[in-house]
C-alpha cells in the first residue's frame, strides 16, 4: 500500500471512527478484560496469518524480528487490558477521556526513541489534555482506579505506536508486524492466565459475545490496527495519537445512544 499523506490522514480518521466502537464493545462483552484481549488478539492473529500467507508468503521474517514484534505485542496487550478494565470499572466516556493523555506520553517518548529534540508545541498541546484529565480526576473521585488504568493504558499505547512507527519506516511490512504482534500478545496473556489458573473454558465467548468479539477482532483490530501502522509511513506518531483524541467524541455519542 502506497498512500499519499492526504489519503493517509483520511484513512486515519476512518480508523478512529472504527476504534470509536472499541470502548462500546468492551462494555457490552461480558467476559473479563484478560479474556477479551486474549480472544481479540488470538482471532486477529489467525485471520492475519491466513491473509499473510496469501499476500506475503514469499516474505522472509527473521527470528529476531519475530521476537521484537512479540515484545511489542506484550505492550499492546497491557494497553488493551488496562483500557478494558478501566471501562469495566467506570464508563466508556471517562476511560476514553483519560486515554487522551497518550499525546503527552508520545510527545516525550517519540523524541527519545528517534533521537531528536522534544518539540515545545507538542508538549503545549498535550498540557491542555492533562489539565482536562486533572479536572476529571478531581471530580470523578469514585473512579480514581479506572482513571489511573486509563493513563497506564495511554502510556503503553504511546510506547507501541512509537516503536511501530520506527519499524514501518525501517522497511518492515505492516501486515507482518501486526500478525506477529498479535501472536506475541496472545502468548503472553495465555501464560499469565495459565500461571494464575484462569486459562479455562470460561474465557470462551458465548451467545452474543461471539459476534461482539468477532467485530472487535476482525474489524477494530485486524484491519484497523494494521492500517494504523501502514499510515505511519506518512504521519508521525504524535499526529496519529493527537488525532486519536477524537475517538472519545465518537464513543461518547455511541455510548449515549446505547447506554443512555
Amino acid at each position: 500500500m502506497n498512500l499519499s499523506k492526504s489519503n493517509s490522514l483520511i484513512l486515519l480518521h476512518i480508523i478512529i471512527i472504527i476504534w470509536g466502537f472499541t470502548g462500546i464493545l468492551g462494555k457490552l462483552i461480558t467476559l473479563e478484560s484478560f479474556a477479551i484481549v486474549l480472544n481479540r488478539m488470538s482471532i486477529s492473529f489467525i485471520a492475519l496469518f491466513f491473509i499473510k500467507q496469501l499476500l506475503c508468503k514469499n516474505l522472509k521474517t527473521q527470528l529476531k524480528d519475530i521476537f521484537t514484534y512479540g515484545l511489542i505485542g506484550l505492550l499492546i496487550a497491557i494497553h488493551w487490558i488496562s483500557f478494558f478494565e478501566a471501562i469495566k470499572q467506570s464508563t466508556v466516556s471517562l476511560a476514553l477521556i483519560c486515554l487522551s493523555s497518550i499525546s503527552l506520553f508520545t510527545a516525550i517518548i517519540e523524541p527519545l526513541v528517534q533521537g531528536r529534540k522534544i518539540r515545545l508545541y507538542e508538549l503545549m498541546l498535550s498540557v491542555f489534555v492533562i489539565i482536562g484529565i486533572t479536572i476529571v480526576f478531581n471530580y470523578e473521585t469514585m473512579y480514581k482506579t479506572a482513571i489511573l488504568l486509563s493513563i497506564i493504558s495511554a502510556l503503553f499505547a504511546a510506547l507501541f505506536t512509537v516503536f511501530n512507527h520506527k519499524l514501518i519506516n525501517n522497511g518492515h511490512h505492516a501486515l507482518i508486524i501486526t500478525t506477529w504482534e498479535m501472536l506475541g500478545g496472545s502468548i503472553c496473556i495465555a501464560i499469565y492466565m495459565l500461571l494464575n489458573n484462569k486459562l479455562n473454558l470460561s474465557i470462551l465467548p458465548q451467545s452474543i459475545d461471539i459476534i461482539y468479539i468477532l467485530i472487535l477482532s476482525l474489524i477494530c483490530t485486524a484491519f484497523a490496527f494494521c492500517a494504523s501502522i501502514e499510515i505511519m509511513k506518512k504521519i508521525t506518531p504524535f499526529t496519529v495519537n493527537l488525532s486519536v483524541n477524537l475517538e472519545p467524541i465518537y464513543s461518547i455519542i455511541l455510548a449515549i445512544i446505547i447506554f443512555g
